[in-house]
């Protein structure tokens, strides 16, 4: 009968043989496959570990979002930089070519409208001209928002277009704006004043034909408002009073002027282009 043998063990065995009687046998180490699963295969950190993979990620998104960020702080300031640099007055449109300080800027009452002067704010008697015009001269032109500032120049009303229905009075001779020049201010917001020198009023002389011959009319305002829109480009006044302040008891003893001129243009550029109020 064959002798039976004991089954061979790492553990009693040594590479090279038996252990020595009386040696206590050492705890196995970790095995390569579990040395291999901790270090990620004896070669650093595995790529595609799926803790490293998320880390990854993590910190790729954390980056771009700090780009993001940084980006979202730098355009908006940037993009308006054009139009924050746009002047009062422009050509060319809203945030246009900043008109010049000493262009000239001319416009004749809008298409099919009358400039008038009125006894009354409601009422329909009094002066009305189909045809006028004015002239102005930039002075300044500051970055909007601001104020632009013009010399009222000459602003004129052709008698020929004018009618009265004012009871008496059979026509009109002239009608003519006195003390000039005056100051206009344009606002970013649209806002006109025109104002005269100083020590002196806006003076309108209206002379009339009646049937007792010519008589002359002086109204007075110590300014005038009116409103710029670049829809049309154009100035409207809307009744500003004006106070009679000598002339026949044929004059209405109040004036309320009321007119809108489009579009205003720059004479001086070539093409007169239209203006813009930015």
């Amino acid at each position: 009968m064959r002798r039976a043998t004991a089954p061979r063990s790492t553990l009693t065995r040594h590479r090279h043989g038996s252990l020595p009687p009386g040696t206590v046998p050492a705890a196995a180490g970790p095995s390569r496959t579990e040395k291999a699963r901790r270090t990620g295969g004896g070669h650093g950190p595995c790529l595609f570990h799926p803790h490293f993979e998320k880390g990854t990620r993590m910190r790729t998104r954390t980056v771009l979002a700090l780009t993001g960020a940084v980006a979202a702080l730098v355009l908006p300031a940037a993009v308006p930089a054009s139009a924050a640099d746009a002047a009062v007055l422009t050509t060319g449109g809203p945030g246009g070519t900043a008109v010049a300080a000493g262009d000239v800027l001319n416009a004749s009452l809008a298409a099919g409208t009358n400039a008038t002067l009125y006894s009354s704010s409601t009422g329909t008697s009094g002066v009305s001209c189909s045809s006028s015009a004015f002239t102005a001269t930039v002075t300044g032109n500051p970055t909007a928002p601001g104020t632009a500032t013009e010399s009222v120049t000459a602003h004129t009303f052709d008698a020929a277009s004018c009618t009265s229905n004012v009871v008496g009075v059979l026509g009109v001779n002239s009608i003519r704006i006195d003390n000039l020049p005056y100051t206009a201010s344009v606002t970013s917001a649209g806002s006109l004043t025109i104002t005269p020198p100083a020590g002196s009023t806006v003076q309108t002389t209206v002379s009339l034909r009646t049937l007792l011959g010519s008589i002359t009319c002086v109204y007075r305002a110590p300014s005038l408002s009116g409103t710029a829109s670049n829809t049309d480009n154009s100035i409207t006044f809307t009744n500003q009073q004006f106070t009679k302040f000598s002339g026949s008891s044929l004059c209405f003893n109040n004036g309320y002027f009321t007119a809108k001129y489009a579009p205003v243009k720059d004479t001086t550029q070539s093409g007169a282009p239209s203006v813009f109020v930015n």
